[in-house]
């Protein structure tokens, strides 16, 4: 799937399983024509969801805080907001594009996750960083420019930390 605007991780072994809470889920929310699929990566999902994609981790982290036994497989929800080809100049074109979502006096941190690819984490933020004239955090960001390379395809987001979805952590809180 190439259209994606979810990732999911599960564990190993455990895809299929959550590829079938996963659409489950995120049917409870609203979304009556969610797709779920691996990605050939081992505890990697990705879904389309026809919701908004940070809309859509909150509303899977409320059914968390209610019923937490429905999360038995999927371990982490992240929104991705575009995706593009795994070459530098387009990650970082769409970096840029969705850069102005970092308002003027808000921090922001890159987070570069990537599987299968011979991409460095460096040359990625290196050709990003420069052309985003906003204060770097790397501790507190306002927002994180996250770029999920996986082999062809990459992701890419400008989100609240909140915004991803950690199972177990939000368990620990409850």
């Amino acid at each position: 799937m190439r259209d994606f605007n979810l990732m999911i991780s599960t564990s190993r072994g455990n895809e299929r399983n959550a590829c079938s809470e996963a659409w489950y889920l995120l049917r409870e929310v609203g979304d009556s024509d969610v797709k779920v699929e691996p990605t050939g990566v081992i505890g990697l999902l990705v879904s389309k969801t026809s919701l908004d994609p940070v809309k859509a981790v909150n509303a899977l982290r409320d059914i968390l805080r209610e019923r937490p036994w429905e999360f038995r497989y999927v371990l982490r929800v992240v929104p991705i907001q575009a995706v593009t080809d795994s070459t530098l100049n387009s990650i970082e074109s769409k970096a840029l594009e969705l850069s102005n979502l970092i308002k003027e006096g808000e921090s922001y941190r890159i987070t570069v996750e990537k599987r299968r690819t011979n991409l460095k984490s460096a040359e990625i933020i290196q050709a990003i960083a420069p052309k985003v004239n906003r204060k770097v955090s790397l501790e507190q960001p306002d927002k994180i420019l996250l770029v999920e390379v996986i082999g062809k395809i990459a992701g890419v987001s400008v989100i609240k930390p909140d915004d991803v979805l950690s199972i177990e952590r939000e368990k620990r809180t409850l």
